[in-house]
């Protein structure tokens, strides 16, 4: 439950940082989360590296391609209408897909990295990399805070969602900024992509719809545009289709995980800790 939830919650930080910053939600970041599992895939059969050196280098290689993106495909359609980033969003994920498919067109499976330890704390029973899965989710989270909340960084990007028309003429470069938060939101999902393929270690091009869409849902959960609330939305997502597996057949995860959604649509559409906008006139 945990262990799901942290890889939702980190793959939701990329959506609800987007959608602060530019209010548009990037609908490829879920393949990009694929393309870090795929990463994590070749440093660990080809490059033989450790765990950490996978991690940083789906990091980093995530990073890059998120800012790319930004810089090729979105930037151009920064003052377009919202439904035209929408189509290119759409079109940038399905060619990452397919990108990788001509590349790899069958699933790859990911060597172990761990000896399969239990441990035992309080009467729970825990892997070692669950632990680790939810140590090294958590400490990112908690390292994004502090950027977003204690930075100058953090301050311009809280800053341009506020009011990006004001913030030029403060001297804040609007452009380094949505790139830097391009790179942070997809490193973590590459981050995510690692993580979720040692847990899970069978990975394939088409992997990052579905759970790009649940990380989507996370993210609106707990309030599309909130640091906090997408942390918040990963975990209860993951606690609810824990459950739903638990008490209905397994087939009925992806049905409990949408219904929620809707549910939170009708009664709170600005989510959990997201507020209601009002329109200055």
């Amino acid at each position: 439950m945990l262990q799901l939830g942290s890889i939702y919650a980190l793959i939701a930080l990329g959506y609800t940082m987007v959608y602060g910053v530019l209010q548009m939600i990037n609908f490829a970041h879920g393949d990009i989360f694929m393309l870090g599992a795929f990463m994590c895939f070749f440093s660990l059969t080809v490059l033989k590296t450790s765990l950490g050196q996978t991690l940083l280098i789906s990091m980093f290689g995530a990073a890059l391609l998120g800012v790319m993106t930004e810089r090729f495909a979105y930037r151009p359609l920064r003052y377009a209408p919202k439904v035209s980033a929408i189509i290119t969003a759409l079109g940038v994920g399905m060619f990452l897909e397919n990108f990788t498919l001509a590349l790899s067109p069958y699933p790859k499976h990911i060597p172990s990295v761990f000896n399969g330890k239990q441990l035992v704390m309080g009467g729970l029973t825990m892997s070692s990399l669950q632990v680790l899965t939810i140590v090294l989710a958590v400490g990112l989270m908690i390292v994004l805070d502090i950027i977003v909340f204690k930075t100058k960084l953090g301050m311009a990007l809280r800053a341009i969602s506020s009011d990006a028309a004001i913030v030029p003429l403060m001297g804040i470069s609007v452009n380094k900024v949505v790139s830097m938060t391009f790179a942070i939101g997809a490193g973590l999902g590459g981050a995510a992509g690692t993580l979720y393929a040692i847990a899970y270690p069978v990975i394939d091009p088409y992997m990052g719809v579905m759970v790009g869409w649940k990380a989507f849902i996370s993210a609106v959960i707990g309030g599309i545009g909130n640091i906090r609330g997408a942390m918040l939305g990963g975990f209860i997502l993951g606690f609810v289709e824990v459950f739903a597996a638990v008490l209905l057949p397994s087939t009925y995860r992806d049905v409990v995980a949408f219904s929620l959604l809707m549910i939170l649509l009708i009664y709170r559409p600005y989510g959990l800790l997201g507020r209601p906008k009002t329109l200055k006139v």
